[in-house]
């Protein structure tokens, strides 16, 4: 089966080595977006995508916009593909190129659709609180993730895991789901099911707004905030910017240890403690901060230019002290 490959992030790879690696396809090129200027320097990197592909000989068409690159829509034209593979490409298609080929444009979506259609939906599944979601193939349309869809295949999401943690799960489902997909499609043994448009959940892109914790906010929304988004969560200490990237709600037995169980029965606070007040220290863990419905272990952060640090030896390095407060 003659593939073109559209994919962009690290996301995209796992589906990419997997075609790339299987006797039944055949990659012909891969698209993906404009090299970047990555990190302080100047120089342009390629996408991860583009990275593999170069490593397979593989052509490459970068174009700005795909939907108006009379080159890349002729190269497109003359691949002759069976389907077009879309993973975390970043750029709608227009409908000429989902017309172009034999079998259609099939994409792997990081949600149970029609749950979280959009740009981020790991990132906004955590935020929400799920407890399960998954990876849905489906034909792709002029929609936005509003095509019929072809497999799901679900995974848990734990109570610890971070948006890169399950990025890195699903994106490894995306790969043999895809599989599935191609061969089953091509031997007519699918049917595809259209969403029910009335059902549809969204999940935008994330924007810098999203980042500041709000204290008042309960523990577990906030927890499931700054693992959703995912090192990027950001309060303020002393005046200056501290990320949060690992915390811990202690009203919530499920995600205690035994010791750390025990440790939370055995604290004593200030209970008219204002959100967003260290109002206890546990020793090796962490600082524990009052929010507007328990409390928030935080076990992990990031002073602004300094490396990540472990609750406790932020502490320890602050002589930070009960009665403090973040805003």
């Amino acid at each position: 089966m003659r593939l073109v490959f559209f994919g962009t992030p690290d996301f995209a790879v796992p589906s990419l080595k997997t075609l790339l690696s299987h006797p039944e396809f055949e990659v012909l090129a891969v698209v993906t977006q404009p090299d970047k200027r990555r990190g302080r320097g100047t120089e342009l990197s390629p996408s991860p995508v583009k990275a593999i592909a170069l490593e397979h000989n593989l052509p490459v068409w970068q174009p700005q916009r795909i939907k108006k690159d009379a080159e890349t829509l002729q190269q497109l034209r003359d691949a002759n593909a069976d389907a077009f593979v879309v993973v975390a490409y970043g750029q709608i298609l227009s409908q000429e190129i989902l017309d172009m080929p034999r079998l259609g444009c099939i994409n792997a979506h990081g949600s149970l659709l029609p749950d979280y259609r959009g740009a981020a939906p790991i990132q906004w599944s955590i935020y929400h609180g799920e407890t399960e979601t998954g990876i849905t193939t489906m034909l792709m349309d002029a929609g936005m993730d509003t095509g019929a869809m072809l497999i799901k295949a679900t995974t848990p999401i734990g109570w610890m895991d971070t948006a890169w943690d399950l990025a890195k799960t699903l994106s490894a489902i995306a790969a043999d789901v895809l599989v599935e997909t191609l061969i089953k499609l091509d031997q007519q043994a699918i049917d595809p099911i259209p969403q029910d448009h009335e059902q549809a959940t969204y999940a935008p892109l994330i924007k810098k707004e999203d980042y500041p914790l709000d204290w008042n906010r309960g523990a577990i929304a906030l927890h499931n905030q700054i693992r959703g988004f995912y090192p990027n969560c950001v309060t303020t200490f002393r005046g200056n910017a501290l990320k949060v990237t690992h915390t811990l709600p202690l009203n919530q037995p499920d995600a205690l240890t035994p010791e750390l169980q025990a440790e939370r029965d055995r604290l004593t606070w200030d209970q008219t403690a204002t959100p967003g007040t260290v109002v206890a220290v546990l020793k090796n863990h962490g600082l524990i901060v009052q929010t507007g419905d328990g409390l928030l272990l935080l076990t992990e952060v990031q002073l602004a230019g300094k490396r990540s640090q472990s609750g406790w030896d932020f502490v320890n390095g602050t002589r930070l002290t009960v009665g403090e407060t973040f805003s």
